[in-house]
């Protein structure tokens, strides 16, 4: 399956593949984390969270199914860390978890300016290719697709007419996009889904019934307690360091989060969204000034969305 347009390859060398598998593993993955894997096949794939029994986050990842068994395209640097968490929830279950980073490559499949919302729509939708799967991306069909792979059928794709380009033009593509790119952007331990848009990003299922950190989670959403939006940021200036405080004048409006080019993500306060074009109204972080994008998933204020704030379109 080559998705319409997607015709540039970005090899994501900081992902690793992690491969859950035996008779229990789709039950096993349906206990505890935040989407609805009973929805995962070989032709659809979901964005999950694994939370703290506080609802507090600790892992992402995208889930797909390759020749029944289940693969975690996650982050290879915490790769150990995620499967020790998943080993403590395993007990008797019948459940085969592996790192299989050596011989399995994640890619980035990205088209034109012009193909940015032929596959807005088509989330999580798949196929087979080169000997793996290709899907679109599960968050925002904006970013384009995703591949996991045989890391010996890299070479075919190439053949097959895909152009090959550095991961940082993928990685500034999602920073437009406002999508968040696991710990660099997600504080461990401390991020809540809610506030870093779990939820207009396909990555939580509301309806699939209990998992790690469920409660927490619902209690934010039906009572409307959330404080903070990740958001995509404008950057005047040098681009400030991940957890650079974000000033309104005297007042601490937010945190710097990961960024490249002039954009980066800030997790912020609503209240200091809502402040925006006031007198004082301005964001600055470590001498840059700071420019909030509402970025496409996002609904404007005015929906029935439960959103708030004011960023820029």
């Amino acid at each position: 399956m080559f998705p319409i347009g997607q015709m540039t390859l970005a090899v994501l060398e900081a992902r690793g593949v992690i491969r859950v598998a035996g008779t229990d593993a789709r039950d096993f993955l349906q206990n505890i984390v935040t989407n609805d894997v009973t929805r995962v096949g070989p032709a659809t794939a979901i964005w999950a969270a694994l939370l703290t029994p506080q609802g507090k986050y600790l892992h992402d990842f995208f889930i797909i199914e390759v020749a029944g068994a289940l693969m975690l395209d996650c982050e290879k640097a915490r790769a150990g860390d995620l499967i020790d968490r998943l080993k403590r929830y395993r007990l008797r279950s019948k459940v085969e978890i592996e790192d299989v980073s050596a011989d399995w490559a994640v890619c980035a499949l990205m088209g034109t300016d012009a193909d940015a919302n032929a596959l807005v729509g088509f989330e999580g939708r798949g196929g087979p290719i080169g000997g793996g799967v290709c899907y679109v991306d599960p968050r925002y069909g904006g970013i384009g697709a995703r591949a996991l792979l045989p890391r010996g059928a890299l070479d075919e794709l190439l053949a097959a007419g895909f152009d090959q380009v550095e991961a940082e033009l993928h990685d500034y593509t999602r920073l437009c996009l406002g999508l968040p790119d696991g710990s660099r952007d997600l504080t461990v331990d401390k991020a809540l889904p809610m506030e870093n848009g779990f939820d207009a990003l396909h990555g939580i299922d509301w309806d699939k019934g209990c998992y790690v950190g469920q409660e927490m989670t619902a209690r934010m959403r039906y009572r409307a307690t959330r404080r903070r939006q990740l958001l995509p940021v404008e950057i005047s200036g040098a681009a400030p360091a991940p957890g650079t405080p974000i000033m309104q004048g005297e007042k601490e409006a937010g945190e710097m989060r990961s960024s490249a080019g002039g954009i980066g993500l800030a997790l912020l306060r609503i209240d200091a969204l809502e402040r925006l074009g006031t007198d004082g109204g301005q964001l600055s972080a470590g001498g840059a000034v700071l420019s909030p994008l509402r970025p496409p998933w996002l609904a404007a204020p005015s929906d029935d969305s439960g959103e708030t704030g004011s960023p820029q379109e």
